[in-house]
């Protein structure tokens, strides 16, 4: 199915979001400022019942790039499905509704991936604004350092790999942790550095925070 008049994605962004209407719009802002212009955003509604909808409808008024679905809430890794599923760019890249990207994030990934047609998936490249600290998911009276974990908003990947691994597996915590441990199995990961994914970590009803 044709989306889009004479553009083609070639970035799908999966944004999902509950309740976080506060921080949307710096979220949202960060992807329209991109060096790298062919991407399509998806927002993913998981049942707001703050005023997400207006917030958003402002960038659908004005942005053809912009897509937004909502259904009941489900969960982090079922929105993350439901992104992937409507996607129609080559490439996945997510995006934390309390997060943001520098304006070189998208570029740098993809030209990483054209450069290196072998890797699947990249990850990695983050700047921690808050605690670097969170729970482990092995024994959640522990901490560990986000430096020691995948991040999942750092994910940027061949959307085939996501399609063909059935998207994340709908479970309470770090389901960023046990897509990557299956994706690594089957295919070819590199880890990367330049940090221009802007991870928040100080809100304070977070999954990390709340577990």
């Amino acid at each position: 199915m044709k989306l889009y008049k004479n553009y083609k994605p070639i970035v799908s962004v999966i944004l999902p979001t509950y309740n976080r209407s506060e921080f949307l719009k710096r979220a949202i802002d960060s992807v329209i400022a991109q060096s790298f212009s062919e991407w399509e955003l998806i927002v993913v509604d998981d049942g707001s019942e703050d005023d997400t909808f207006s917030i958003i409808n402002k960038f659908l008024a004005s942005n053809k790039k912009i897509r937004y679905m909502k259904h009941s809430n489900r969960k982090l890794p079922l929105s993350l499905n439901a992104g992937i599923k409507v996607s129609t760019g080559e490439y996945i890249a997510f995006l934390g509704s309390d997060d943001e990207y520098l304006p070189e994030h998208l570029n740098l990934r993809v030209n990483e991936l054209q450069k290196n047609e072998v890797i699947d998936l990249i990850y990695g490249g983050v700047k921690i604004i808050g605690d670097p600290y969170v729970k482990d998911k092995n024994d959640l009276s522990k901490k560990i350092h986000l430096s020691d974990c995948v991040i999942g908003g750092t994910f940027f990947g061949k959307k085939n790999m996501f399609i063909e691994l059935d998207g994340f597996k709908n479970i309470e915590y770090s389901e960023d942790s046990e897509f990557f441990e299956r994706a690594k199995l089957i295919y070819n990961i590199k880890k990367v550095e330049y940090p221009t994914y802007v991870y928040y970590r100080n809100t304070p009803d977070s999954i990390c925070n709340k577990i």
